[in-house]
């Protein structure tokens, strides 16, 4: 971030102090300053020292440095019963920068039962950055809950949508370990009846899917 200048004002009122602490330094530890006592060494270089070689306060965290490969990070199996008939090889979304977020989907219809699986992966500078987003997120999805055991913190919600007398139900689970967001979409319909999966359903399969993203994550490189 640019510096702007000091207003005249306020460097006025600071050169007096600028010039007394110049005349303090000279008188302590300038050419002024009395030799120090054989065998005792100025304290203010030894403060130096310190604060050279003290790691820095303000370092942000940050364990992943990039997404993984989200079309391999679900379990053929898993895959086979969310979305029973679907290419479980998934196909990969294009992304703006995929180093740091990649997505894989997975949809298909067998017999008049419709599912799609979305997987997420976003991987930010810092695991403070990652939080903020998570509490964004998650306090804009009202109605869900925590899912214990699942990354640092973890929300799960489901909710029920009906277009022209057709119901679908959605689940999504938002998790985050330190700097990474791990963010499932699991939804359903039944075109036949026009009725939606059962709630606990698809909670279940979305949270399954979820925390094989999350080994994924932590099994995969780490910055």
């Amino acid at each position: 971030m640019r510096l702007l200048p000091l207003p005249l004002a306020l460097t006025a009122r600071l050169s007096p102090v600028a010039v007394l602490a110049t005349a303090g330094w000279a008188l302590s530890s300038g050419p002024l300053a009395p030799a120090p006592a054989a065998g005792h060494e100025p304290v203010q270089n030894k403060t130096a020292t310190q604060s050279a070689t003290a790691p820095s306060a303000t370092t942000e965290s940050k364990t992943y440095a990039t997404a993984p490969a989200p079309c391999d990070s679900i379990g053929t199996k898993t895959i086979t019963a969310l979305v029973p008939g679907a290419k479980t090889g998934g196909k990969e979304i294009p992304s703006t920068d995929a180093k740091l977020r990649r997505t894989c989907s997975w949809n298909a219809l067998k017999g008049y039962d419709y599912r799609w699986l979305d997987v997420s992966f976003e991987v930010m500078g810092s695991g403070e950055q990652a939080q903020k987003s998570y509490q964004e997120r998650t306090t804009e999805k009202s109605g869900g809950g925590a899912v214990p055991g699942l990354g640092d913190e973890a929300y799960s919600v489901v909710n029920l949508t009906t277009e022209d007398k057709q119901q679908t139900r959605e689940g999504e689970v938002i998790a985050r370990a330190d700097n990474a967001l791990v963010v499932v979409t699991y939804n359903g319909s039944d075109f036949e009846t026009k009725k939606a999966p059962s709630t606990d359903e698809i909670n279940k399969g979305a949270i399954k899917a979820a925390k094989e993203a999350m080994a994924a994550l932590k099994g995969g490189q780490a910055g």
